[in-house]
């Protein structure tokens, strides 16, 4: 291993039958294959100079690291890759410094690396870790590279503990599976975050995925990806799921990115978008897929419909929501108070009829900004008469919430000009009426008001003009009318500023639109 390293080549001391050389299988290796971890330390920390023309670096494949691996605090400057190897203590790397790391395909008891920092990668694909790793406040150079990694949960349920954690490129953790939970508090990640095809379960009493205040500065993607016998579970890592070229092959499939417990996002920042095609999440009733107050330009909810718990999307901020109808929980399973968005762009058919019942599941409680949010964007984008639809169902949401006498009034409002969302039946009703009055007042012979100044009687046109506000058609204000024609008279006037509001209305919004 000495001279190895000073050639920068592998050490390995892995066995010809392949059988032998599972690092997570129960049975021992011999002692032919153990190193002890306070050896490793010293070539790393304090190791001899590479021989000439080449470079040190600590290569191993193959080997058992006995005792504690123990680099708190330690600058590092080789290169690091382990291979197949298995530590039977823990692994310290708080506070150390390192070039680039990489174990891939290792046992590993816990990884401690609080404060850890990398000027390259740090990569820990298909490594099984017992008792969870810590990488709080640690910086990664460029990459982290967890994929298809297997990491039950510490003490305290926590299966990778990375709060303010910043990873300057890249953090892909693919196909991995954890067992508890997953803190991402305050993370900052230069590049993209993803989770394609992972499964997060969560610990008793936690979250599956606690990442409040995350900072990704191009896309969060908890989708699946694509594996197969080849590439999924068994060979090596990919990095970004399977090849587009592999999708035909017979065998490959999509796995979905699947979280059994709450996930919180709460607060967080997203460059570029959030994808959660095809996610499933599995809540209990008093869990949450929190979204709280996050600000992104997309919003990818084609997800599977949680069967319990909730979606939060409470003051989130989204220029652009992607969305499927099926994908939305029903009534009092979202929440979208001071949710506010952009544009509506349905992954497949979404009814207007399906996205106001996607509005009445979030406001199990009466409350007119969700309703007033959904007109704003259909109106901006050309479609009014949808909109005056969502207005016309805020109130008669609205409605229900009223005293009696009210909603009596609002009842008759809806049945005559539909709050006045539908100015063309106003403008029938006025119709209506204006024959109605004309064959009343045909039954009328009024004395004039002044003998020697008016105008010949005409009863559809006094109809008219008592109906029409504001305009005079020279019959209205000089005839005397007795008893009950003054109460028709009077009918006719209030109809008539009511209904023709309505239809001015109704036309200032056409012409506005145009």
């Amino acid at each position: 291993m000495w001279n190895a390293f000073r050639n920068g080549s592998t050490c390995d001391l892995s066995d010809p039958d392949p059988l032998l050389n599972d690092p997570f299988s129960p049975r021992p290796w011999g002692p032919e294959r153990s190193v002890r971890a306070t050896i490793v330390a010293r070539l790393l920390l304090s190791g001899p100079e590479p021989h000439p023309g080449r470079v040190a670096a600590l290569k191993l494949r193959g080997i058992q690291i006995t005792g504690t691996l123990k680099l708190a605090g330690g600058s590092v400057a080789p290169y690091v890759e382990l291979n197949g190897c298995r530590f039977d203590s823990e692994v310290w790397f708080p506070e150390a410094h390192f070039a680039t790391v990489r174990m891939v395909g290792c046992a590993i008891p816990r990884l401690e690396a609080a404060r850890l920092r990398t000027e390259g990668d740090l990569h820990l694909p298909r490594c099984r870790v017992e008792h969870g790793i810590r990488l709080t406040d640690a910086q990664i150079g460029t990459d982290l590279l967890l994929n298809q990694i297997h990491v039950r949960p510490d003490r305290r349920g926590r299966a990778i503990t990375a709060d303010g954690m910043s990873v300057a490129q890249d953090l892909q953790a693919e196909l991995i599976e954890t067992y508890g939970e997953v803190s991402l508090r305050g993370a900052k990640v230069g590049v993209s975050l993803s989770l394609r095809g992972s499964r997060l379960r969560a610990a008793a009493e936690r979250r599956a995925l606690n990442a409040p205040q995350l900072t990704v500065e191009r896309t969060l993607y908890m989708t699946g990806a694509w594996v197969s016998e080849a590439t999924g579970d068994q060979g090596a890592t990919p990095p970004l799921g399977v090849s587009p070229a592999a999708l035909a092959r017979r065998g490959t499939r999509l796995r979905p990115f699947e979280c059994y417990g709450g996930v919180r996002l709460d607060d967080g920042r997203f460059g570029d978008a959030v994808d959660l095609h095809r996610a499933r999440f599995t809540l209990s009733p008093r869990e949450e897929l929190s979204l709280r107050r996050i600000v992104t330009p997309e919003l990818r909810f084609n997800a599977e419909r949680p069967a319990e718990g909730r979606v939060v999307l409470n003051g989130a901020k989204v220029i652009t929501l992607v969305d499927l109808a099926a994908s939305w929980p029903g009534p009092g399973g979202l929440a979208m108070g001071g949710f506010v968005y952009e544009n509506l762009v349905p992954y497949e058919e979404f009814p207007l009829s399906r996205r106001l019942e996607w509005v009445a599941s979030a406001t199990p409680e009466y409350s007119p900004e969700p309703y007033e949010r959904l007109a704003t964007v259909l109106r901006n984008s050309g479609e009014d008469a949808d909109a005056r639809q969502v207005l016309l169902a805020k109130q008669r949401r609205r409605r229900e919430t009223l005293p009696l006498a009210a909603k009596a009034w609002g009842y008759l409002q809806d049945w005559t000009v539909a709050y006045g969302y539908r100015p063309g039946r106003a403008a029938l009703w006025m119709a209506v009426v204006w024959a109605a009055g004309a064959l009343a007042f045909s039954r009328v012979d009024p004395s004039p008001i002044k003998d020697d100044e008016h105008p010949r009687w005409n009863a559809p046109l006094y109809a008219l003009d008592l109906l029409l506000p504001v305009i005079n058609l020279g019959q209205d204000g000089y005839w005397k009318l007795q008893g009950h024609w003054q109460w028709v008279a009077a009918v006719l006037i209030l109809l008539g500023w009511i209904l023709a509001t309505t239809v001015a209305a109704g036309a200032t919004r056409m012409l506005s639109r145009g």
